[in-house]
């Protein structure tokens, strides 16, 4: 039996990097998902790929029509909808006086007011199911704050609250929503990026699929008592700072 059998899943940001690991490891769990994302061509190419149990849907987060369409697709499709992933995201830079306003309005309306949508597009569905769980991908930038990334930190930030305030209100309708902060990440949004990893106690940067591996957990039901926590997949870069690397031996 696989951890996810029985669950229907729709994921944001789907069609690559991290959304696209989780895609994929909810299937081999024995899950059924609905892919969304902004991405038609190379959401509809992993869509193919996977096969059956995925359907690619058009999904811009910024707009609650997507949503209601890409929450009527789960339903019509395979009958229910228990996990709700909000993964899609975008990252942008400046100096805070030097940060356009529509810089700021466009982070705030794709990574914080998009996952509002989600979850007010996907609970009534989710609520159906009993037992349900909504996963909103944060970052450690949601847990401290960096440079010439406010806005970016301030939408992060805003995720991890959002989480816990959804998690009361949606308590009684047996829906679970929690928060995931990853570190630095192989993605194509960290593509041609550098990252120094010294003061990383792990020395490296993460892999999607090491964040599919806990969205999995939290997607089923060996997290049924999980609500309103953030979780931390960094490689220890937030728990505290470390000397430089020891020499090779």
């Amino acid at each position: 039996m696989g951890r996810l059998d029985g669950k229907v899943a729709l994921v944001s940001g789907g069609a690559r990097g991290i959304g696209a690991a989780i895609i994929a490891r909810f299937l081999n769990e024995g899950a059924k998902a609905i892919v969304g994302d902004v991405l038609d061509a190379e959401g509809g190419q992993l869509a193919a790929q996977l096969g059956d149990g995925v359907r690619f849907v058009h999904l811009d987060v910024t707009k609650p029509f997507d949503w209601d369409k890409a929450v009527g697709e789960a339903m019509s499709a395979f009958g229910s909808l228990s996990v709700l992933v909000n993964n899609a995201g975008i990252v942008n830079f400046g100096r805070i006086d030097e940060y356009g306003h529509d810089q700021w309005s466009r982070i705030i309306d794709v990574n914080l007011t998009g996952v509002f949508n989600g979850i007010k597009a996907a609970a009534p569905s989710l609520a159906l199911t009993g037992a349900a769980s909504i996963i909103n991908i944060s970052s450690i930038a949601g847990l401290r704050g960096y440079e010439q990334l406010s806005g970016y930190t301030a939408s992060k930030f805003g995720v991890r609250g959002l989480t816990k305030s959804a998690a009361l209100d949606l308590g009684s309708s047996g829906v679970r929503v929690n928060s995931v902060h990853p570190g630095v990440i192989q993605t194509p949004m960290t593509e041609g990026m550098t990252f120094d990893t010294d003061h990383v106690p792990m020395h490296r940067i993460g892999q999607p699929t090491e964040v599919a591996d806990l969205v999995v957990y939290l997607a089923g039901d060996e997290s049924s008592f999980v609500t309103g926590a953030e979780f931390v997949i960094d490689g220890g870069e937030t728990a505290g700072t470390i000397s430089a690397r020891p020499p090779a031996q």
